[in-house]
């Protein structure tokens, strides 16, 4: 799959108002407009499994294997763990995308460093505040997250980021990892509205947060809010790459049918494009 994925990415061709948007796994996503492709929270080998154990292992191989990912523009970065911030995924793509550039959060800075990465392929841009990627036309707008606290720091600030990206006549929101907080949906109606919003939608329970997993929106929740933010699509992700730390799709499409039957939910599968026009 990795050749043919890799060619696809690189011959798409995007129309006005549109965006070529690929399933990486987890919350990885390729994100391809005019002017490049982005890459969000890619994670294509198997370092948490080697990290943390059999718990953790993979669903399923990676659609494309980091040094064939020649074509990356920006790599953007939610946070620093592991199945978002892989080292073993970026270390490769670092050098097969040599022009590429790494937008994250200061808590990333150290291990971006750690890899090689020079300081003038990073970028920290402020929060909640757009920035135009150089060489394109995508502005990019960090947003808290609360991976179940809303850390903050002084010198590196935010420590969980989703990105609102405007590309093309068409608004992307990643979530990252994260949960409702309070003054989240105010926050979020003040900024341009998604088109489509890829959501972490894995849930969370007790007996997952005891053996140390953070979970993510619950089905009913993130229903609820594709209606109160009307969003046009939802892509749930978060919840296909470790089989132990997954719900059953089925749960998710019968909250949104119970909530807000009308709703466009796209299942984007592993390797899978989704060419939104709006």
């Amino acid at each position: 799959m990795t050749q043919q994925l890799k060619t696809q990415i690189e011959q798409t061709p995007i129309l006005p108002n549109s965006l070529a948007i690929w399933g990486l796994g987890q919350m990885g996503v390729a994100i391809k407009g005019p002017e490049g492709v982005l890459y969000i929270d890619a994670c294509l080998t198997d370092v948490v499994r080697e990290e943390f154990g059999e718990f953790w292992v993979r669903g399923y191989p990676p659609p494309i294997l980091p040094e064939a990912a020649s074509h990356v523009s920006y790599y953007l970065i939610s946070h620093e763990h592991l199945d978002h911030l892989d080292p073993k995924t970026i270390g490769p793509i670092s050098k097969a995308s040599p022009k590429a550039k790494f937008v994250t959060t200061g808590w990333c800075k150290d291990l971006l460093a750690d890899l090689d990465i020079a300081d003038d392929r990073t970028i920290f841009p402020p929060i909640l505040q757009p920035t135009v990627l150089p060489g394109t036309t995508c502005r990019v707008t960090p947003v808290p997250a609360a991976h179940y606290g809303k850390d903050f720091d002084e010198q590196k600030g935010y420590r969980w980021l989703g990105f609102i990206i405007e590309w093309n006549g068409v608004v992307f929101y990643h979530g990252g990892d994260t949960l409702v907080y309070p003054g989240y949906i105010e926050m979020l109606k003040g900024l341009p509205r998604a088109d489509v919003a890829m959501i972490a939608l894995n849930g969370r329970d007790y007996f997952r947060e005891l053996v140390g997993v953070l979970g993510n929106f619950m089905p009913m929740e993130a229903a609820h809010l594709a209606q109160e933010l009307g969003w046009d699509v939802v892509i749930p992700g978060h919840n296909d790459l470790f089989p132990n730390n997954a719900i059953p799709f089925g749960h998710i499409i019968e909250a949104f049918e119970n909530v807000t039957p009308r709703q466009k939910l796209k299942i984007l599968q592993p390797g899978e494009l989704y060419y939104y026009v709006k």
